[in-house]
């Protein structure tokens, strides 16, 4: 028994590998494109909407034992899982501050072709 469970963990841990290379050549592929990586992030998020409310939920502990294996694998491997969106705020500041980096940069390029 000891080596099945081995034997699934050690097959999860690849398929999720896998899908992390996938995700990560998709995010490299899309680098630049920010309506492409935005679309990335939506279907991922949209994914792990799918996965809690689907499956997870119906393969949620109905004993005592079985919920306390769940909280103590939740405490002890980081968490539960989370896709964090980005504060419109610190979308907007960033915007702000490359705007004011590519207005800075124009600025200085003009002063070296009036020769200052």
């Amino acid at each position: 028994m000891s080596n099945d469970r081995s034997l699934e963990s050690g097959n999860l841990s690849a398929k999720l590998q896998a899908i992390s290379t996938t995700v990560y050549d998709a995010a490299e592929s899309y680098q630049g494109d920010s309506i492409g990586l935005l679309a990335l992030l939506r279907r991922l998020e949209e994914l792990h909407r799918e996965i809690r409310d689907g499956s997870f939920q119906d393969s949620l502990p109905d004993n005592r034992q079985q919920l306390y294996s769940l909280l103590k694998d939740i405490e002890s491997e980081g968490g539960w899982p989370y896709i964090e969106r980005m504060r419109l705020k610190a979308f907007l500041v960033k915007l702000v501050q490359e705007a004011n980096d590519e207005n800075s940069d124009s600025l200085i390029g003009s002063d070296r072709s009036c020769g200052w």
